[in-house]
């Protein structure tokens, strides 16, 4: 059989199987939006085009959950709205970023206590894991027991890191820059999403 097909008006057209083979499981952690429009631009035909989409689009929530997917919660996204600020729903929930150097926390030292989610008010990091980086945001070298979830990004460049509990978007995790500390790993977090509770 030949790698083209007529359709019954006389247009040359992909043959089907071989749209078909175009499982999802063949995207991996690496997918990314350019590989989904390879795929859809593999076939003129909008039946097509809707078959490839569907589970293309759902592999890729899995497997890249930093890209155009807000994190998850029991609450919806209008109950979160009425828990949180504009400006901290677009970073906890739409993985935005703060500016740098805007946070009240990024120079904010103390000695103990905890700092916590603003979502959930979990507690997230010890006060004595904080340490200054340089980098703009607060930064911490670990967080507190099974309280942070790492993910690694679609690219493979770098380590998202959500609240546990609820799934809110901190920020990032980097590994193995040097820096001083017990663990060399620099939490870097949105301030925005953290509230502070002085030691009892």
């Amino acid at each position: 059989r030949t790698e083209e097909e007529k359709s019954s008006r006389g247009r040359i057209r992909p043959k089907a199987s071989r749209i078909c083979r175009l499982s999802p499981l063949m995207l991996s952690n690496r997918a990314s939006k350019a590989a989904l429009a390879s795929l859809l631009l593999f076939s003129s035909s909008p039946i097509a085009n809707a078959f490839v989409a569907a589970p293309a689009l759902a592999s890729l929530a899995r497997s890249s959950p930093a890209i155009g997917v807000r994190a998850m919660s029991s609450k919806s996204e209008e109950e979160w709205r009425t828990v949180l600020s504009p400006q901290q729903f677009r970073v906890l929930r739409d993985k935005g970023t703060e500016m740098p150097g805007s946070s009240e926390f990024n120079k904010f030292y103390p000695s103990e206590g905890t700092f916590a989610c603003v979502g959930c008010g979990t507690p997230l990091y010890s006060a004595k894991g904080k340490f200054d980086s340089g980098c703009g945001w607060p930064a911490f070298y670990e967080g507190l027991p099974n309280a942070i979830k790492e993910v690694p990004d679609a690219d493979g460049s770098r380590v998202e890191i959500l609240c546990n509990s609820c799934g809110g978007h901190l920020g990032h995790v980097f590994k193995g820059e040097g820096f001083p500390t017990p663990t060399d790993a620099r939490h870097c977090v949105n301030g925005i999403c953290l509230s502070y509770k002085k030691a009892d």
